[in-house]
């Protein structure tokens, strides 16, 4: 055979992630292995294929044309391959890593660690953080099984599914001396509030929804995290705008109290995405329908 079809992943690996280092991370490699893997690849192919430039390398022209050529055969390799295997949750042993945003890892993550318990104990779960940047999470690439949240012109390799559409409400202390069990217009922009600052899309719909509604807010402080806010909310007189199913777990503590924001916010959606290579992995396709169960029971859950 004229070509090495071990050299093929590693074309893949180097034209999503752009680097040398982080493509031999990725595969196991060493820097040298991986870089004697590119000058295989170079005589194979009888192009310079990458350019070094400062923060890493480029693809040439020839490169470009090849890798979408060369990476829709390995993924039609893969489906043909997994589809052929068996996987049974509750003997596998595998670790997959996933990267659930601020609010996933809130309201879902730990249902879904204790349904991995029950029904695959031998499954481990990592979590890598999903911020203002995909690419960061590993999803992109294919090193990360799958990303949580809400996704807006995804890259064509990727795979979305809608999970659930979520609403918001506010948060104020149970006993806060202005607000009963409504809440006003005139109140709402009355009282200074707590800002959630988790980087992306979710941070952005908020703002947008509520100057969709003309609400004026005060913001008092900011904060990184939705857990920093029952902690801020309970020993102040401020208010918190979250994402309803956050306001139902609050609700459980007795510090605080959910009332409906003045008007209505609108909805968000909350979405899974995989790369396109592991549409047909069985224990992947497990993992994303475990998810999506779990996601349709916090629905039926919640209240009318």
């Amino acid at each position: 055979m004229r070509y090495d079809l071990n050299l093929l992943p590693i074309f893949v690996a180097l034209m999503e992630e752009r680097s040398v280092t982080r493509a031999a991370e990725r595969l196991g490699m060493t820097q040298p292995a991986m870089s004697n893997a590119l000058s295989r690849l170079r005589a194979m192919l009888q192009d310079p294929l990458f350019v070094r430039e400062r923060y890493g390398i480029q693809p040439t022209p020839i490169a470009l044309e090849l890798a979408p050529v060369i990476a829709e055969a390995l993924a039609r390799l893969d489906n043909a391959v997994l589809g052929q295997q068996d996987f049974d949750p509750a003997s596998a042993e595998r670790l997959l890593t996933i990267s659930p945003n601020g609010y996933v890892e809130f309201v879902l993550v730990p249902a879904l660690v204790a349904r991995l318990r029950q029904r695959a104990p031998g499954i481990q779960l990592r979590l890598r953080p999903y911020g203002s940047d995909l690419v960061e999470t590993g999803v992109v690439s294919g090193i990360t099984a799958l990303a949580l949240g809400r996704f807006i012109d995804p890259p064509d390799n990727l795979v979305v599914q809608h999970l659930v559409d979520d609403g918001l409400a506010c948060v104020v202390r149970a006993d806060h001396p202005d607000i009963g069990d409504s809440l006003s217009r005139a109140q709402f922009e009355a009282l200074r509030h707590v800002n959630v600052l988790p980087p992306g899309r979710l941070r952005a719909g908020l703002f947008q929804a509520l100057e969709r509604a003309g609400l004026v807010r005060h913001v008092a402080v900011s904060v990184t995290h939705f857990l920093a806010v029952p902690e801020m909310i309970a020993v102040t007189d401020y208010c918190a705008t979250l994402p309803r199913m956050i306001c139902q777990r609050l609700a459980r503590d007795a510090r605080l109290k959910i009332v409906e924001a003045p008007v209505d916010l609108g909805t968000f959606p909350v979405e899974m995405a995989w790369h396109v290579r592991y549409r047909h992995d069985p224990a992947h396709r497990w993992l994303r329908a475990l998810i999506a169960e779990l996601a349709s029971e916090m629905v039926a859950a919640a209240p009318a």
